[in-house]
């Protein structure tokens, strides 16, 4: 069933993950700052949800060095085709309705 399948998914069942995957889809990699900024979270709410998502394999953290150190977050292939997944059952689902 699809529905187990879709409540299963830990990692993208949190808003603010499944957040984080849907800025990241269509950009790729974006700054820390950036993200913390959009979603509206902690610096250490937003790490947390980073290192779960990364735990994953569906995004990776990079440090950049601009005028200061930063963090980028891009997301990998695995974490595109994962949220895709996720947003296609997401979907099946809501059309069943």
């Amino acid at each position: 069933m699809e529905l187990r399948k879709l409540v299963k998914n830990h990692v993208l069942g949190n808003p603010i993950r499944l957040g984080i995957m849907l800025y990241l889809l269509p950009r790729g990699k974006v700054l820390f700052k950036e993200l913390q900024k959009v979603l509206d979270v902690t610096p250490g709410n937003l790490d947390s949800h980073l290192k779960t998502l990364e735990k994953a394999g569906y995004v990776k953290l990079t440090k950049v060095f601009a005028d200061r150190p930063r963090t980028a977050v891009e997301i990998t292939d695995n974490g595109a085709e994962e949220t895709g997944k996720y947003l296609r059952m997401l979907k099946e689902l809501l059309n069943q309705i």
